[in-house]
């Protein structure tokens, strides 16, 4: 107790603490086994200081940032993410390929590539990363749409984004996109709108039983993790009231700068020192009621100077603290286990491949193996492509991994090595993965 009492009340960062939450998470050391709450402490700091992780080296950054995924040999294994258990699933029938990975990738020079025109009849496109750097498109991004749209090409956005898809479309014209040249677009932030509403059937995935037992016991008091922009409209818009972390039957983290409870909003931007203090006081009272969290944007880190964390990281912290405060001695939680209490939407998990998928005809392993995700992230959208039973294009110059892939010995291919050597701590959960093609930019 005396030791967690220390770590907690130093800020930003204790280096002791983050060298010991750096123990558990790649070396598979069990804080409960000597230090019952230190783990969870070590798990806050280090979401709490992104710039350590952007001034790591490049080897440990990929790890940090990255996950791929492709195609599972020439048989597609129909491999699912579950959101509930956090586990990876096969199907029976493909149990003996699941193991199976791409030895390698196919390097292609562009999108034009006869390979990919010829096998492929849908793009599964991520946004940041691939198509726009936040405020500009990249060089040949508007083109290469273009030349897809008259290839006779359907393209599908799959946007992490905490935000509703009015937001994305905004995005897209400010940028010089035309939205209806998508076939459709999806965030994360829409289906996770849906799920607080217990109706995202209706969109073509399934809902999260936690919150569907909630709404039918009409327990829908909600604490939010926010961005700081219409947190508060959009848990009341679904049905939601805000309330304390003491009173909440559910948390929503779908931004890392404003902390609301109701009554108060709390900003990292008015006192950064304060914003972290009130965040782990909430996570401590919210672990040890047991209280689950909606993450609405799975993405740890943001692809800007100095990679700050985003809602992932409040997500992976958060399961860390109920894990710490449950596990033996004083409980019986596993790690596993503690992944129940969080849900992640977006990529890589299920739900937003079952949305994009759903409409595309009625065979389903054909439409999976029609269909290619094009993304710079391995953690979230080559992962995700390899999950859902689709092939994944790594766009490796541009996005979250642009820079380790120019620092890295090796370039890509070291990323890549140094994330399957220590992926057990990323979404990919210790399986290896290989993306089926690498190119350096989304360019025709």
């Amino acid at each position: 107790k005396t030791v967690k009492t220390s770590i907690m009340t130093t800020y930003p960062l204790l280096l002791h603490s983050l060298f010991l939450f750096h123990l558990s998470q790649y070396y598979h050391y069990h804080p409960c086994d000597a230090f019952v709450h230190i783990g969870s402490s070590a798990a806050l700091s280090t979401l709490s200081t992104s710039s350590f992780a952007s001034s790591s080296s490049s080897t440990h950054h990929s790890f940090r940032k990255t996950s791929s995924s492709g195609v599972v040999g020439r048989r597609r294994s129909r491999r699912r993410i579950n959101n509930s258990s956090m586990a990876q699933q096969v199907d029976d029938n493909d149990a003996a390929s699941a193991s199976v990975v791409a030895d390698t990738f196919t390097r292609i020079d562009g999108i034009s590539s006869p390979e990919l025109l010829e096998k492929y009849d849908t793009f599964l496109l991520d946004m940041w990363g691939v198509m726009h750097d936040g405020s500009k498109p990249y060089e040949g991004v508007l083109q290469t749409v273009e030349e897809l749209k008259k290839a006779g090409k359907k393209m599908i956005i799959l946007s992490n984004s905490s935000k509703r898809r009015e937001n994305s479309e905004k995005m897209l014209v400010k940028l010089g996109f035309d939205p209806s040249d998508f076939d459709n677009i999806i965030t994360s932030g829409d289906i996770s709108h849906s799920l607080l509403q217990n109706n995202a059937d209706s969109l073509g995935c399934q809902n999260w039983p936690v919150l569907t037992d909630l709404i039918q016991r009409n327990k829908k008091n909600v604490f939010v993790f926010g961005s700081g922009v219409e947190d508060e409209h959009y848990v009341t818009s679904a049905g939601w009231t805000l309330t304390s972390i003491e009173h909440a039957d559910l948390i929503v983290s779908r931004g890392t700068f404003t902390i609301n409870d109701g009554t108060t909003i709390t900003s990292k931007n008015d006192d950064e020192m304060n914003y972290w203090k009130v965040m782990e006081e909430a996570m401590v009272v919210a672990a040890r009621r047991k209280v689950p969290m909606l993450v609405t944007n799975p993405d740890k880190k943001r692809p800007d100077a100095g990679l700050p964390p985003m809602p992932g990281a409040i997500g992976d912290t958060y399961e860390r603290f109920v894990w710490t405060h449950h596990c033996h001695p004083v409980g019986d939680m596993t790690e596993e286990s503690a992944r129940d209490y969080v849900k992640r939407i977006g990529k890589p998990f299920g739900e937003v491949y079952d949305i994009a998928l759903s409409g595309l005809g009625n065979d389903d392993d054909d439409r999976r193996s029609r269909a290619i995700m094009v993304g710079d992230a391995l953690e979230t959208d080559v992962v995700g492509g390899s999950a859902a039973g689709v092939d994944a294009l790594w766009v490796v110059k541009d996005g979250i991994h642009g820079a380790d892939v120019e620092e890295a010995e090796g370039g890509a291919e070291g990323v890549l090595s140094s994330f399957n050597g220590m992926n057990y701590a990323t979404y990919a959960y210790g399986k290896t993965i290989m993306p089926r093609y690498l190119t350096d930019h989304f360019r025709w």
